[in-house]
């Protein structure tokens, strides 16, 4: 029997299946974090005593996630020699985490359950404003699980797709904060001045939050700068990743694939260039 995702969410607490005043409320205050700074956090959205049963889910799939352990910039480009070297496009940073691909969590997962389940793509939609709004159309890339070791973490970068839902899930002994800079750049302005201030920690610029297993946050990454801080401690770090995107048949592109997920389908190949803003990425 495939799994139930209304049997993971408390309910009571977030009745998204249910139209009414309290959903509606739900949507209203959610939607006002994002306006303000990008970001709504539904603290608990997944019942304390289901969590053990996404942790058995991530530590099956585990090791299947690709390890890459590289410097990269928060574009995932290559360098521009001809840019000064402070330039955001040249300023590079270590990167050691590692994703399990979407092909991964196929009837049986209880986080492609979820992602699928009627009721939550309508309510993030909502929550967001957003008048169109689909599922992520990568076969890699639209229910993973990000994991992260000691020493590990996640450094600045811009998310390919606008809209981010992550369902925190384990975390480690020490760091893991999200750190993220809302509104920084617009789909006609990099803003690379502001992004420069982030990288050179500019405190005036950088939210702190600290999630906690359970807890399911609803951020636009594609226009704010974010990272996670490095982990320490033996115990693996999992948040699950829910990708949805503005257009229809979004996927990544091959180069930024390649680095995530450690190979690329053909269908990377044939939508390569397929935007729908004209960012760096």
């Amino acid at each position: 029997m495939p799994p139930i995702a209304r049997d993971l969410i408390d309910l009571a607490r977030y009745p998204i299946d249910r139209p009414g005043a309290a959903r509606d409320a739900l949507i209203a205050e959610a939607r006002a974090a994002i306006d303000s700074v990008g970001c709504a956090v539904l603290k608990g959205f997944v019942r304390a005593e289901r969590i053990h049963d996404l942790v058995a889910e991530c530590d099956r799939t585990a090791p299947f996630g690709h390890r890459n352990f590289n410097r990269t910039n928060p574009y995932f480009t290559q360098d521009r020699p001809e840019l000064p070297v402070s330039h955001p496009l040249r300023r590079f940073y270590d990167r050691s985490n590692a994703f399990v691909p979407a092909d991964n969590f196929g009837a049986d997962s209880l986080l492609r359950a979820l992602y699928e389940w009627p009721a939550f793509a309508p309510f993030i939609q909502q929550a967001l404003g957003e008048p169109r709004f689909h599922r992520y159309a990568d076969p890699l890339a639209d229910v993973i699980v990000n994991l992260a070791e000691e020493g590990g973490g996640f450094p600045w970068h811009f998310d390919t797709n606008n809209y981010t839902v992550t369902l925190a899930i384990q975390n480690a002994e020490q760091g893991g904060d999200f750190e993220y800079s809302p509104w920084l750049r617009t789909p006609t302005d990099e803003n690379y001045e502001g992004v420069g201030r982030v990288l050179d920690g500019d405190p005036s610029l950088i939210h702190t939050l600290r999630l906690e297993p359970g807890d399911l946050q609803i951020f636009k990454g594609r226009h704010s700068l974010h990272r996670v801080t490095p982990l320490a401690g033996p115990r693996l770090r999992y948040v699950a990743i829910f990708s949805f995107a503005e257009e229809p048949g979004m996927v990544g592109s091959p180069e930024r694939t390649r680095q995530l997920y450690g190979r690329v389908l053909p269908i990377h190949l044939e939508r390569a260039g397929l935007r729908a803003d004209a960012l760096v990425d």
